[in-house]
């Protein structure tokens, strides 16, 4: 009897633990459930883009060159980049294409994408249609182009002749060759930017197009009044990545523009010159230099976007 009343009493003594305890627990579990998911991710960013990017930071210090070799030159090369006349043309080069470039294809997916929003017969194959250049591959879209810009035998020169015009080879010569880069990189951005406004403009509540009906709204009082603010996210978005893209341009000036052709000063990339640097010329610790200005340049570029975001957004 009297054990039985000790083993009550301890069993009264032994309180529940706490629910505050309980939460912290789960709390716990939760976090370390979710950094475990996301290993692979970290792994992959520390890998290939952090490592990387402060090895190459570590680099623009130095002499790299062919075979790993290098020693330790302090700002040598930042130096040289001030002196080298081919970074202010390739920086020019850069800002007119990207100026030019991404306004412009910004406001064409705006106004396709709200087209393509409308209930009409075939939208799917037209929504097709112009989504095709985002899935196809710069070599491609590269090789198209130039047989279209051909100087001898291009479709845009015969059209032109049928129309008594004179033709030109619109990527070899200097005066031609960047507004030709600039049409197809336009052209090439297109479907991936009226994917984002056709799902921005998708979220927007159709009740408010019907208000605005029924108060007398036109289509281009509804588009300037309800479309273009509710979507300014999305615009904003689309604008980051694009600048971030246009800055980066490459591909089509590898693909386009022959390396000994008179086009290729006027339409020389920042990234063209840091890969003529780095596979060309062997000079490795130079073309780290140029890639961490550029990395400098997007960002600051990056910063203000997003301060202009934070102010006409949210």
């Amino acid at each position: 009897m009297d054990t039985l009343i000790v083993e009550e009493r301890e069993i009264k003594k032994k309180k529940p633990p706490k629910r505050s305890s309980r939460l912290k627990s789960k709390k716990l579990n939760d976090c370390l459930w979710g950094y475990l998911l996301i290993l692979p991710l970290l792994l992959g960013l520390g890998i290939f883009y952090i490592i990387p990017f402060f090895q190459n930071l570590y680099y623009s210090f130095t002499d790299l060159g062919s075979f790993g070799k290098y020693s330790w030159i302090g700002l040598e090369n930042y130096k040289k980049l001030i002196s080298d006349p081919t970074i202010p043309r390739a920086l020019l080069n850069t800002f007119k294409f990207t100026i030019v470039s991404v306004p412009i294809s910004i406001c064409l997916a705006i106004v396709i994408s709200t087209l393509l929003n409308l209930k009409i017969k075939g939208i799917s194959f037209y929504r097709l249609l112009f989504f095709l250049p985002a899935v196809t591959m710069p070599a491609a879209i590269a090789t198209m182009w130039k047989w279209l810009y051909n100087g001898q035998y291009g479709l845009i020169n015969h059209v032109l002749a049928k129309l008594g015009l004179e033709g030109h080879a619109w990527i070899a010569e200097p005066k031609y060759a960047m507004t030709a880069l600039i049409i197809v990189g336009i052209w090439s951005s297109l479907g991936m930017k009226i994917i984002y406004f056709l799902a921005g403009l998708q979220g927007i509540p159709k009740s408010y197009y019907e208000a605005a009906t029924i108060d007398g709204a036109g289509p281009i009082r509804q588009f300037f009044s309800i479309t273009l603010p509710l979507l300014a996210p999305t615009i904003f978005f689309v604008s980051i990545t694009s600048l971030i893209g246009a800055l980066q341009m490459f591909d089509i000036i590898f693909m386009m523009i022959s390396k000994t052709s008179m086009a290729i000063d006027s339409t020389m990339s920042i990234v063209y010159l840091f890969y003529k640097n780095a596979f060309e010329y062997l000079d490795k610790g130079y073309a780290s230099a140029i890639s961490i200005v550029l990395f400098v340049i997007i960002l600051i570029i990056t910063a203000f976007q997003l301060k202009l975001q934070k102010k006409f957004v949210d």
